[in-house]
């Protein structure tokens, strides 16, 4: 690796050069560069950020009560211990990025506003050539990195997914999405209907209902969830004893750890079982007369799409209370004042909040070019989820449904800073990873198996993802009580990897 900063003058203009260019300072790009700090101390290299400030979801969702729907024992990183509840705000998970980002030094390698519109790899040059431009003043900036690491998410931060419904146009009212929430939105005795089941809704209704007349949940289908006290007993008890913060940290970690793996295997196992004890969870908060079969019981098992954690039952007290409801149906179309539904019902608002998701974006909307041919991402065939067949010198990290996405950024990094490490003891200055002669006749699917996991905003957009194998090292395994283990022992000189 060269540690050195270059300037290269070209046609264009004079561009930086980098050993690493980690894309996007997020929750994944953070923790990304505090490891390549600790392992690879020396290594050059920049963060670039769309944005003003860090953060990614945590600062670009601004909608009411918007918190984490993991435990911040896990979902936070493996080396900053998290010492306040583990469901946490999003101000408060700022604030511990923040820490991050001061104790290690990390802000003046973060260049924010900085808008990446075009990647291109040159096997003449062993490099990837990236062209952003400036979001404040519109100038070109051209940066040149050994190594490309994909920390943007997977979904598009400038606008979220809304259908199209019939009528959109003549409600008379506001409809906003919650990934874009206006700051002049005023929803003191406004009748809201909030469309969605999913984490955003189950959060954003329960922090509305005290501020609105009334808030209707409308889904389609119901939802899984989880209830529970936002605190762990455990970490109390062990405050107590004024036991160490990190020593907390890593007990903490190891034991919700240990729960998610036997839950996840429980859902799996005995979904009957699980399926009772989540809605009898619910029914003991609504009580024996409220519908919990129509508005609670979903039709799928559970795991099949990520379950939300409701911390201290809030979602369910506000209907309970009677200040919020939730009905089940489908949309006919808008109409002036409302909502009107296919069961024939109307549903009266005066705004409509669309919790209906997101809108993937794979690479981050980002024109991605091998030796000047466009990359299609959807042709390219998955190593564990982080390397892509025919892509050089890039890693993508994309977290876990069924577990904190952190703990892969921490797993990814590992990974990379041992590759980038690998790489250098062989002298090499170029890596990517090719189907095996073993492999030739490995059937090629989907990025995830539906029948595994589904959620809405991955089945819309399947093709936009690579391929799987049948194989373990050829797919994004969910099962980071597996990938803990073996992706720490990956062979970097299986015939996966080819060298340059």
């Amino acid at each position: 690796m060269n540690v050195a900063v270059r300037s290269h003058a070209t046609a264009k203009q004079a561009s930086e050069h980098f050993d690493v260019l980690i894309v996007g300072a997020g929750i994944s790009g953070i923790g990304s560069a505090y490891h390549i700090q600790k392992q690879l101390p020396g290594t050059s290299y920049v963060i670039l950020e769309t944005q003003e400030t860090f953060g990614g979801t945590w600062s670009t969702h601004r909608y009411p009560g918007i918190r984490s729907d993991s435990d911040l024992h896990t979902f936070g990183y493996s080396f900053k211990p998290w010492v306040g509840p583990p469901i946490a705000t999003a101000e408060e998970i700022l604030s511990y990025m923040k820490e991050v980002i001061d104790d290690n030094d990390i802000a003046r390698h973060i260049r924010y506003k900085h808008k990446i519109n075009s990647a291109s790899w040159s096997s003449e040059q062993n490099l990837w050539t990236i062209e952003a431009v400036t979001t404040d003043t519109g100038e070109p900036r051209t940066f040149t990195a050994n190594f490309l690491w994909m920390c943007q998410g997977y979904y598009r931060h400038s606008e979220g997914y809304t259908p199209q419904w019939k009528g959109m146009d003549r409600f008379k009212g506001r409809i906003v999405h919650p990934q874009t929430w206006p700051d002049d939105i005023d929803l003191a005795n406004k009748k809201v209907v909030v469309i969605g089941s999913g984490a955003t809704a189950a959060t954003l209704v329960p922090n509305i209902t005290d501020k609105c007349a009334h808030v209707t949940m409308l889904q389609r289908s119901p939802t899984y969830f989880r209830l529970g006290r936002n605190a762990i007993e455990i970490a109390e008890e062990l405050r107590r004893l004024q036991v160490d913060e990190a020593w907390i940290h890593e007990i903490v970690r190891r034991k919700i750890l240990f729960e998610q793996d036997a839950f996840t295997k429980l859902c799996v196992s005995k979904p009957e079982q699980v399926k009772k004890e989540l809605i009898g969870q619910i029914s003991a908060v609504l009580g024996p007369d409220y519908d919990v079969e129509t508005h609670f019981t979903p039709k799928y098992r559970p795991w099949r799409q990520r379950i939300a954690f409701v911390p201290d039952a809030d979602l369910f007290k506000g209907i309970a209370s009677g200040k919020a409801s939730v009905v089940t149906d489908e949309i006919e179309c808008f109409v002036e004042n409302g909502i009107q539904l296919k069961s024939g019902k109307l549903l009266e608002a005066d705004v409509i909040v669309t919790a209906t998701g997101f809108n993937l974006a794979a690479l981050g909307d980002i024109a991605f070019e091998i030796d000047g041919k466009p990359l299609v991402f959807g042709d390219t065939v998955t190593y564990r989820g982080m390397m892509f067949t025919g892509v050089p010198n890039m890693v993508w990290v994309f977290g876990y449904f069924r577990a904190s996405w952190t703990l892969r950024v921490d797993l990814v990094a590992d990974f990379v800073c041992r590759l980038l490490g690998h790489m250098k003891a062989k002298g090499a200055r170029k890596v990517e990873v090719k189907l095996r002669p073993e492999d030739h006749n490995m059937p090629i699917l989907p990025w995830i198996d539906p029948e595994n996991f589904n959620p809405g905003y991955m089945m819309r957009n399947m093709d936009l993802l690579p391929k799987r194998g049948d194989k373990p090292e050829w797919q994004h395994s969910q099962d980071y009580w597996t990938e803990k283990d073996e992706i720490p022992k990956t062979d970097l000189d299986d015939k996966a990897f080819v060298y340059g």
